[in-house]
């Protein structure tokens, strides 16, 4: 039976997976590698990082499987966001760093901008409904501010998926959905949109070719096979931006359809045949990986990536012991969460660790730990922690809910849908019935590999995806629960512009001393 490999380059590591013909994941394996935080608001990571993690878990995947290497006919690959990478002209790596989607340094570039050009017509034809600082436009922006020298030598600027492409098959190229998030896509023209381009003052070459999310990248080079232990036969599909593959692998590709990833940054997404646009909330869009839809979505820019800083800083014998015992240090945190009661015993947390999003007052909001005292205990910030980041998330689907109809179930993916404990607590505070199925983890990846079989003719279309989803468990929100979140939630949101206000004191102090914005 041929066999499909498919990657999920993410914010937090590459994991690389192993699909039959017929969708059924056989084997995984994970790689993880560091972002970088060398100044406020820059995330960084190194594109040789992801290639290595890419090598690295291939390789280890082939041989923990026992796969033959001449089945794996086929490949392809979701990506996370808004990536920056700068290639010459010879096809060397131009920053060695390069900005994640989370960066937020070309504010600055981002505001001069609208200062000429009306910020709302560039959200209305764009869709990118996050911080403008965060897209790939104002990124080359600052480049060609504050690195001139490198800006003059960019020959494409590509996605960090379209890089690993790159390096598999020697192809410069993107696909809809990920170039949808380039700051220069017109949504509903689904193509570069050449006036935007003239007035940020591109040259139109800088922003590669365009191909489908099915479209058949190139066959994988032959050192490059041997490289990763692969047949040099293997087909490289085009794949997607993470969003979009999410979305096809949570079944979240037929109008209506809504999902909710809790990855390092956690969101609730609508899938539509026509883009979700609001000028107030601003969910941002991304075109997607099925041709005629689009993936509309609020977030939490540091979802999963909270609840993990807060094991890295404050939890680190639950590593040791996860180690010593063999179990998940994030099943040993949320079992001392348990331990609290609903509201943390007053504690309550802001999960806006990465800054604002558009939906807020500002920007520069900022996560904090709110009604501290000597009371609390580790189980009340643990638990407030995973409250926090849900009650960010209620938010986002309250926004949903007032610009497009949602229906009274959501699909929950991504690391933070293992715990029972927390599932229950997103389907108190949100007021719907949350739903687990066996994808679980594997939505990105699943979608990767459904643009691949679908690509090279495996699949004749998408609509298999619906058979390989079993829904494990339904889980109802408890009504005295609900009834108390309510209140907890008024406190949150008042917190939240609270803690925005404070952001632009602060923000405006640094300012003044000369600081790093």
């Amino acid at each position: 039976m041929k066999k499909i490999i498919a990657w999920d380059l993410g914010t937090g590591g590459s994991k690389a997976s192993l699909y039959t013909e017929d969708g059924t994941c056989i084997e995984k394996m994970f790689v993880s590698y560091d972002t970088f935080y060398p100044h406020q608001g820059w995330h960084e990571q190194k594109p040789e990082d992801w290639w290595n993690a890419i090598v690295k878990s291939t390789k280890a995947l082939i041989e923990k499987s026992g796969v033959d290497k001449e089945d794996i006919t086929c490949c392809g690959i979701s990506g996370h966001s808004l990536g920056v990478v700068c290639i010459a002209e010879d096809g060397m790596l131009l920053n060695p760093s390069t900005p994640i989607w989370s960066d937020g340094r070309a504010v600055k570039q981002a505001d001069k901008f609208f200062e000429s050009y009306d910020q709302n017509t560039w959200y209305m034809k764009t869709g990118n409904g996050f911080t403008p600082a965060f897209y790939t436009a104002f990124k080359l922006m600052w480049y060609r501010d504050m690195q001139p020298e490198l800006f003059e030598k960019i020959y494409k600027v590509i996605g960090t998926k379209d890089y690993v492409n790159f390096r598999m098959t020697g192809r410069l190229c993107t696909d809809p959905s990920y170039a949808s998030g380039s700051g220069v896509w017109n949504l509903n023209d689904w193509e570069y949109d050449i006036e935007l381009i003239d007035a940020m003052g591109f040259s139109q070459e800088i922003f590669p070719e365009v191909i489908p999310s099915t479209g058949i990248v190139g066959q994988i080079l032959p050192e490059v096979a041997e490289e990763m232990g692969l047949s040099k036969n293997v087909q490289v599909v085009c794949g997607g931006v993470d969003n979009s593959c999410m979305a096809l692998g949570a079944m979240a590709y037929k109008e209506g359809r809504v999902y909710n990833s809790l990855g390092s940054s956690s969101w609730i997404a609508v899938s539509t045949m026509e883009p979700v646009l609001d000028i107030k909330a601003k969910p941002y869009v991304f075109t997607h990986v099925v041709p005629g839809y689009f993936a509309s979505a609020l977030c939490v820019t540091a979802g999963g990536t909270a609840f993990r800083w807060l094991r890295d800083q404050m939890g680190r014998e639950f590593i040791r012991e996860g180690q010593e015992k063999g179990v998940d240090e994030y099943d040993l945190m949320t079992a001392e969460a348990e331990k609290s009661p609903i509201g943390a015993n007053g504690l309550l947390f802001n999960p806006s660790l990465g800054g604002g999003m558009p939906m807020n007052k500002s920007y520069n909001l900022r996560g904090a730990f709110l009604g501290m005292d000597l009371m609390h205990t580790r189980e009340d910030i643990i638990r407030s922690c995973m409250e926090g980041v849900t009650m960010g998330l209620r938010s986002c689907l309250d926004e949903l809910k007032k610009i497009t109809p949602i229906g009274d179930e959501v699909l929950l993916v991504g690391g933070g849908s293992k715990s029972k404990f927390w599932r229950q607590i997103y389907a108190d505070i949100y007021k719907i019935t949350v739903l687990k199925s066996d994808v679980d983890q594997q939505a990105a990846a699943l979608g990767a590999a459904a643009c691949a079989a679908v690509g090279t003719g495996l699949w004749d279309s998408f609509d298999k995806i619906d058979e390989l989803h079993t829904i494990e468990e339904r889980v109802r929100p408890i009504p005295e629960h609900v009834e108390k979140y309510d209140e907890i939630m008024e406190m949150y949101l008042k917190a939240t512009d609270m803690l925005c206000d404070w952001g632009d004191y602060v923000n405006e102090k640094r300012n003044n001393m000369g600081g790093q914005r």
